[in-house]
Order: C-alpha cells, then sequence, then structure tokens
C-alpha cells in the first residue's frame, strides 16, 4: 500500500471516529453550562476572587507554587493599559505606590472602570473581533464615509456597561427590537462591518449567476461574524457539505444565511434622539396615508382642515403663476443625444451623454407677452438614480441658459430677452440658480444631493415685450438654449419648458399646477372633489415642512433595507429566497430553507416559526433572541473566554472562534462553566467580569519566571505566573503620545485621516501614509479614532501587528522582526514625539539628570537606575535629549505592559 493512500485511510478512520464521537456524545460546548461550586484550595489564604479557588487547585494538584504579587508600580501599569489602554501619569502611579489602604487597588480598579477611556480600549478589541474598517476591501476599496457611527456606538455601549444579552441584540436587531433607540440602528453597523464586493453586488448584472454567489458570499461574511463572534462556531465550514468535525448542517448553515437575506450593507439615517424618532415615526406614517390617498375624506372635508386650507391660501396663493407648459415644435442636442417627447409635454433624452452639450428647443406660447421663463428637470426612471439630471449621479449642471423671443409669425425676428432674479426650489452649496446666468463656464445650476425628484427654477423676463415693442397679437414663440459647458457632467435628462404672462414678481413654487389650477377657482364654486385634493395637498405640504423642521439625521453604514440603488445593487423588497447549494455550487441549488439556527443547542428551536416571514426584521430578532437566551451555552461561555484571552494573554480555550471539535480544549473546564455561569445569571456585566479577573489574585501575580514551575509547566498554562505581554499597535502610538503630552482626549466623530490622500483615476484612493504631517491636529487622535483602511493600512501599524481589517481578529499576532526595531527607532511619528518628549521634559525640569529621570517617569513609569542615567545622559549630552528619550522610547520595556 503506498504512504498516500494509508495517509488518506488514516484521515478516513480519523473522520469515522470524530463522526461516531459527535453522535455518541455531545461535545462539552454544547453541554448546557452545569453548576459548579469554586473549590476549596489548601492554601485558601491566597484567595482574593473565586478564580483563585480554581487556578490554585489546579495547580496544587500539579505540584506547582503561584507566584507572589507584582509590585505596585507593576499592578498600576498592567491594569491601566488594560482597562483604559493607555499608560498612568506619573502622578498616578505616586498616588497608587503611596497609598496604604488595603482596598488601595480596588479602588484604583473602579476608577478605571468608569474612565471614559475604557469603552475606547474595548471597542478596540471589538472592532478585530468583527473586522471593523471604513473601507469596502476587494478590488474597489472605497471609503465608507459613515461607519464611524458603530464605532463610536461601541465606546457608549462599553462605557455605559450595556447589559452583554442586549448587547448582542442590539447589533443584530437593536432596529427592530428597539425602535425608540436611535443606538438600534446605529449598532446594526455590526452587520455591515466586513469587506462588501462592491464590483460584483454593484457592476455585475442583476440576476446574472457571479451577481447571485457574490448575494451568497456577502451573507457568508455576516453569517461567519454573527456565529464566530457570538457563539465561537466555525458554521461557515458547512457551507459546501455538512461540517467534517462539528454537528452543524448545510441546512442549518443557510437558515442562517436566510435570516439575512432581506439586508445589505448600505448608508441608512437615524435620528440622534429618542423624540425625533418619535415624532418622524408618525409623520412618515401620516405622508404614506396620504400619498395612497387613505385619508378618510371627512378627515379632508373637515372644519378644522378647511380652516387650515384657508390659511394655507392665503399665505401661498398671491404668489402663484399661472404657467402655461410650453408643447415644442422642435428639440435638438447638439452632443447627440436622443431627444423623446413625452405625453406631459416633457422631453427625455437619452442615448450618447456627450463631455459637453447644449440643448436647443423651439416652442410656440399663445401669450402675447411673458413675465418669466421655467424650466423643470424631471425624474424619470430611466436617468441614473431616477435623475433629474444624466450625471451618474443623478446630478445635472446647468451652465448657462439663454432664452430668445420672435413674433409667431414671423419666427425669423428673434432677440434675446433679459433674464433676471432667479430663483430655484433647491440650489447645491456652491452651485445656486443664478450660476446659470453668470456666463462663467466653470459654474452653474445643480441639486446634488437632492436627486430622485423633480425640481424647477424660474428665470423673470425684464421688460414686457420685446425691445420694446408692444406685445404681439399673434403670440410669441420662444427659442430656449441649454448648456453644459463644463465636461462631463451632463445636462438635464428630462426637462419641461414653461411660460408665464403672471405680473411680477414670479418665483419658483413647489405648488403643483394642477393645484394651481384648483386655487384659481373661487372656493366658493369648488366642488367636494376639488376641496379634497386640495386638502390633500396642503396636508402633504404641512407634513413635509414638519419633516424638514426636525433636526437633521445622521448617517450610518450599517445593515439595511431601503437605500439608494446603485447599478445591480437595489434593495430586497421582501427576503431573498435562499437554497442549500449543493457543493457550494451556485449553479447546483436545492431545497429552499427557511430561517433558523444550530439544531445541536438542545432547548432552542433550530427553525424559527415567524408570524410573517416576509417581515425580514423579525428573522434578525428571532436570531439575537436565539443567541442572548439564557439556554444557549454557546454564548457565555464564548463571551467570558475572550475576555479571559484580553487579560490573560490566553484563553482558557486558545482557540476564541472556534470552540467545535477541532478547536483547544478548555485548560480549566471547571471555571469556564462557573465565569459563564456567573457572568448570565449576574445580568451580563462586563464591568463586573473585568472587576472579577483583575482583582484576582492570580491577575496580581508576578510575572517573573521560575526554573521549578517551568519544569513542570513551560507553557504558563496553568497559570503559576502572570504572563508577560507586549503592547497592541495602538497602544504602542498612544504610549508615545502620552509620553509627550501631546495625546488629544477628544472622543466620537468622524475617524481622522491620517495620510494624505488622492483619488486619481480608480475608485481606491491613492494614500501616503509618508507625506502625512505628524504634526496635524489629526495626529494627536487616539488610535481607535483613526481611519482604518483595508487593502491599504497603517505601514507603521501593520509592523507592529495591528489587525488586517479583512480578517476575523479574535487574537492578533505577536511577531519579532527587524522591521519592527527599525520602525520603532526611524519612523517619522516616533522620531518626532521623542523631540516633543524632549521638549516636555526641558519646559517641567532643569538639567539633564532631572530631565531624563522625567522622561523615564513618563515613559515607563518609573525612575531610572543609576547606571540608566549615566548611560542615557551621556548620549543626551553627546546626540541631544531628543535622541535620549528616542532611545528610552526604544526600551523593551516601553512596549510591554509588564
Amino acid at each position: 500500500m503506498s504512504s498516500s493512500r494509508a495517509r488518506s485511510l488514516t484521515w478516513i478512520a480519523v473522520l469515522a471516529t470524530l463522526s461516531r464521537g459527535v453522535a455518541d456524545e455531545t461535545h462539552w460546548a454544547y453541554r448546557p453550562i452545569p453548576t459548579v461550586a469554586p473549590p476549596r484550595p489548601s492554601d485558601s489564604g491566597r484567595v482574593r476572587t473565586p478564580i483563585d479557588a480554581f487556578i490554585l487547585r489546579r495547580l496544587e494538584k500539579a505540584g506547582v507554587r503561584p507566584s507572589p504579587e507584582a509590585d505596585r508600580r507593576t499592578l498600576i501599569r498592567r491594569v491601566t493599559y488594560d482597562l483604559i489602554g493607555l499608560p498612568p501619569q506619573p502622578r498616578e502611579v505616586d498616588a497608587f505606590v503611596s497609598d496604604p489602604s488595603p482596598d488601595a487597588y480596588e479602588r484604583l480598579v473602579e476608577r478605571l472602570l468608569a474612565s471614559p477611556r475604557h469603552g475606547e480600549r474595548w471597542a478596540r478589541h471589538w472592532m478585530d473581533v468583527v473586522h471593523f474598517a471604513e473601507t469596502h476591501g476587494h478590488d474597489q476599496d472605497r471609503p465608507r464615509e459613515n461607519a464611524w457611527p458603530y464605532r463610536d456606538y461601541l465606546v457608549s455601549a462599553f462605557n455605559a456597561d450595556t447589559p452583554y444579552g442586549r448587547f448582542i441584540e442590539e447589533q443584530l436587531a437593536g432596529d427592530v427590537l428597539f425602535p425608540g433607540d436611535p443606538r438600534g440602528t446605529i449598532a446594526t453597523g455590526f452587520i455591515a462591518a466586513g469587506p462588501w464586493d462592491e464590483s460584483s453586488l454593484r457592476d455585475i448584472q442583476a440576476g446574472t449567476l457571479d451577481n447571485l454567489a457574490a448575494q451568497y458570499l456577502d451573507r457568508d461574511d455576516m453569517v461567519t461574524t454573527t456565529m464566530a463572534t457570538f457563539t465561537s462556531t466555525t458554521v461557515h465550514c458547512a457551507r459546501c457539505h455538512r461540517h467534517k468535525f462539528d454537528p452543524i448542517s448545510q441546512r442549518d448553515y443557510y437558515g442562517l444565511q436566510a435570516v439575512f437575506a432581506g439586508v445589505d450593507r448600505a448608508n441608512r439615517p437615524y435620528d440622534v434622539d429618542a423624540s425625533t424618532r418619535s415624532q418622524r415615526r408618525e409623520l412618515e406614517a401620516e405622508a404614506k396615508l396620504l400619498e395612497e390617498n387613505r385619508v378618510p375624506r371627512e378627515t379632508l372635508l373637515s372644519p378644522r382642515t378647511a380652516a387650515e386650507v384657508t390659511r394655507w391660501e392665503r399665505a401661498n396663493g398671491e404668489r402663484l403663476a399661472s404657467w402655461r407648459v410650453l408643447d415644442a415644435t422642435s428639440f435638438v442636442s447638439a452632443g447627440g443625444a436622443i431627444p423623446v417627447e413625452q405625453p406631459d409635454r416633457s422631453i427625455l433624452f437619452t442615448g450618447p451623454r456627450s463631455d459637453k452639450d447644449t440643448y436647443t428647443i423651439v416652442a410656440p406660447t399663445g401669450l402675447e407677452s411673458i413675465t418669466a421663463v421655467r424650466v423643470e428637470a424631471l425624474s424619470d426612471p430611466s436617468l441614473p438614480s431616477r435623475g433629474p439630471g444624466r450625471a451618474d449621479n443623478g446630478n445635472f449642471h446647468l451652465h448657462g441658459i439663454r432664452v430668445f423671443a420672435a413674433p409667431a409669425a414671423e419666427p425669423s425676428r428673434k432677440t434675446e430677452l433679459a433674464l433676471v432674479k432667479p430663483s430655484a426650489d433647491f440650489d447645491q452649496a456652491g452651485w445656486d440658480v443664478t450660476k446659470a446666468l453668470d456666463g462663467n463656464p466653470k459654474t452653474g445650476w445643480a441639486i446634488y444631493p437632492r436627486v430622485g425628484r423633480a425640481h424647477q427654477a424660474v428665470f423673470q423676463v425684464e421688460g414686457s415685450g420685446i425691445e420694446g415693442a408692444p406685445p404681439f397679437p399673434g403670440g410669441m414663440m420662444l427659442t430656449f438654449v441649454l448648456e453644459q459647458l463644463q465636461g462631463g457632467h451632463h445636462l438635464i435628462g428630462r426637462p419641461r419648458l414653461s411660460a408665464t404672462d403672471t405680473p411680477r414678481p414670479v418665483r419658483a413654487s413647489t405648488i403643483p399646477d394642477a393645484v394651481g389650477r384648483l386655487l384659481a377657482r373661487p372656493p366658493a364654486v369648488r366642488s367636494d372633489d376639488e376641496r379634497a385634493a386640495l386638502a390633500r395637498h396642503v396636508l402633504a405640504q404641512r407634513n413635509r415642512e414638519r419633516l424638514a423642521a426636525l433636526p437633521g439625521r445622521g448617517v450610518v453604514f450599517a445593515a439595511a433595507t431601503d437605500f439608494k440603488p446603485e447599478g445591480a445593487f437595489r434593495p430586497a423588497k421582501t427576503p431573498r429566497a435562499v437554497h442549500v447549494l449543493r457543493r457550494g455550487d451556485i449553479e447546483r441549488p436545492g431545497k429552499a430553507v427557511v430561517p433558523g439556527a444550530l439544531s445541536v443547542i438542545d432547548g432552542l428551536p433550530s427553525r424559527f416559526e415567524l408570524d410573517d416571514p416576509s417581515d425580514e426584521g423579525s428573522r434578525r430578532a428571532a436570531l439575537a433572541r436565539w443567541i442572548s437566551d439564557r439556554r444557549n451555552p454557546l454564548t457565555w461561555r464564548s463571551i467570558v473566554n475572550r475576555i479571559w484571552h484580553y487579560h490573560f494573554g490566553r484563553g482558557l480555550v486558545d482557540t476564541l472562534n472556534d470552540f467545535g471539535h477541532m478547536g483547544g480544549q478548555p485548560s480549566h473546564p471547571e471555571l469556564l462553566d462557573w465565569l459563564a455561569a456567573r457572568f448570565r445569571d449576574g445580568g451580563g456585566s462586563l464591568k463586573a467580569l473585568h472587576r472579577l479577573m483583575v482583582t484576582s489574585a492570580v491577575y496580581r501575580q508576578s510575572s517573573a519566571g521560575r526554573e521549578d514551575a517551568e519544569r513542570i509547566d513551560a507553557s504558563n498554562r496553568l497559570l503559576w505566573r502572570m504572563p508577560r505581554r507586549r503592547l497592541s499597535a495602538e497602544c504602542v502610538r498612544d504610549a508615545m503620545l502620552g509620553a509627550s503630552d501631546k495625546l488629544d482626549l477628544s472622543m466620537g466623530g468622524p475617524s481622522v485621516r491620517q495620510f494624505v490622500e488622492s483619488k486619481g483615476v480608480h475608485v481606491t484612493p491613492v494614500v501616503d501614509y509618508a507625506g502625512f504631517d505628524v504634526d496635524s491636529a489629526a495626529s494627536f487622535r487616539r488610535s481607535t479614532y483613526r481611519f482604518l483602511f483595508r487593502t491599504l493600512p497603517d505601514p507603521f501599524l501593520a509592523t507592529l501587528d495591528c489587525a488586517d481589517g479583512s480578517q476575523l481578529t479574535p487574537v492578533r499576532t505577536e511577531s519579532v522582526t527587524a522591521l519592527q526595531a527599525l520602525a520603532l527607532l526611524n519612523n517619522r511619528f516616533v522620531v518626532r514625539q521623542a523631540e516633543h518628549l524632549a521638549n516636555r521634559v526641558e519646559a517641567e525640569r532643569a538639567g539633564i539628570e532631572p530631565r531624563i529621570t522625567a522622561a523615564f517617569r513618563h515613559a515607563v513609569s518609573r525612575r531610572p537606575t543609576r547606571e540608566e542615567l549615566d548611560v542615557v545622559g551621556d548620549i543626551a549630552r553627546r546626540h541631544g535629549l531628543a535622541n535620549a528619550c528616542r532611545l528610552i522610547l526604544n526600551l523593551n520595556e516601553f512596549v510591554h505592559v509588564d
């Protein structure tokens, strides 16, 4: 038998054994969490919290003694970095070291847990876990300008100690389960945190196999992130076949995909406070009734509504012009666009889009004289983003408008009219309607971002006739010239032209012509149908005004069901059908599945019973409740293990995202279960969990090595000492800013771009980190608030093993490379912070040794030894204090917790 065949048969036997094990005995992670009592170790005097009882009992069995408690300087540095991610200030170290109170350490812990810096530290951890970044990734790594509110939500949630069950539910279905809380919408940024394949989901034709495959892959990321983060399971391994090692079927996996079948990743508006949200919901509901003509007739004809109509009519009626919509006899596009006359007398331009274009439209007016002309820019489904412009984003740029008039009987006798006092229903900032008359080819009238709806501009005509001539009894012929002079910005896609002889002043109005005709009829002769139609318009106008008066809305990149379509990327009106894909092949769909979760958890349904399967939100709400259910052992074991890892450098289960058969075994299974049960039954307080861990004797141990213990447990799996850990990349950067006194502790808001950006011709920007001004205000913000690129990460932080935003990162790599040493010595940011540190201590102290002592205290929270003073002092004298500070920032001690 060949060796390769023997290996194949060996693996088959292993798989068969594992499969039998799954069938014969429930794996530890899926079992209900038992009631566990802390053991009673013989050395009970070292027990500070029940955690210590579990650890000590295992050490006693192994014949290993625990290490003594670390000194106070080490403890404050350790716990401060752990809880807030920043170094302690020298005055804080002095106060703690000299505090004789027996509860000095516990009070220190409480102060750190109450600090707003705590949420910033733990939000950064969570962003690793869910691979949050602010660009799409893939081949078109476009920035997400509105991803940052989710990061701010995380900071707030950790600071507020949001119960963990609610924390889960907010991120999966906060918009559904907590509709009155604006955070519920922002929190669903969790679902959208990962990469998004723009080219496959937006640019490939909808309905094609490639586009459909991209949708399945996009949902796969949502499923993988959700289940790995909250339940530490590798559900995604069942995408092509039944999970090879764990009791997870393809039906389970695709049932989870069905949960997310109605949402996409997109920008989503939200109200910043609950009261505004409530008002908006009421007004939007009223607007829907009006739009669908479902307001009761008795309401429309009631005395109260009639009085409101009268007030509105008095305020608006006198300003209405009687417009005559023009029926064009000639329309030409100089750029080759194809004009198609529409039933409403507008002209839809299709076909080629030239860099520069001019529409020439000729139409009789039937009017003897005119006082104003109107240009309407109407929307249309065939236009980009429904128009009204032909630009890719639905905008237009009307760079110039000229109008010529002639007697209808003598069309060749044309004279240009003087257009004055223009007005529009909306102006883009810097592109107001007056720019259409200024003769500047680089300016014009534009309406972005108010695309997808109709707009209008009105231009008054100076004088009552042509060159002082009397009105023409045969009527006036008008020639409109609409110009697009700046390359590629495009003109209106569907213009409609009107004229009026209503006495000036004439202004742009939002009142439809049909309503204007109703207003022209005396109230006494209006029919009930006409009064109802007018009332409907007035109520709708009032509704729009009230909506517009509400405070502005924020926008977050999150799970969305209603967003502006782009190419093939369009909202799902109802949840999309999800099928089991045989071998994961998009061309081999099997049975359709219903929303559900894992079938391996006793007492929890694997398929969700929904009152309305077409209700997208109910699917996510069902999964959120399934995960946060107290009967779900995976959830509560997962989070306590994750927190343990961040405090002790290694989880009780060292595979944080995989509790399955191929994952690690718990080093202290009883402790894991006790922590999970206590956390769950204690209300899910993460701060209480932190407090429990960092006040334990095991956490407070020295990190020094001991030969006797290393002979028995070289990997320190039993925790006979505190592991020595390196600072994260962000902590290194922030610690340098803290030492130099340049750290900006302002919280929240859009992320700072610590790079120079130029867009060029590609979707992915060209990013220059080396050209960024390290002395700019943005450079001093805490690293939690920096803009995170997926494909273009900060080289300095990436060198220090910062997380890759394209991957779920439950555990960061801790490498040791020559490149790290070179970066810490020569990076422009490091060099500049060394100079700032030198300036700081020069202002604080006089003399080389006092300044070096101060620099040590700011950087590593201690005074230098006599030998260090001599060596570093000599460097300062020969090469300058800045270079001496640069050396201090390169100490191993600086980049390690203790």
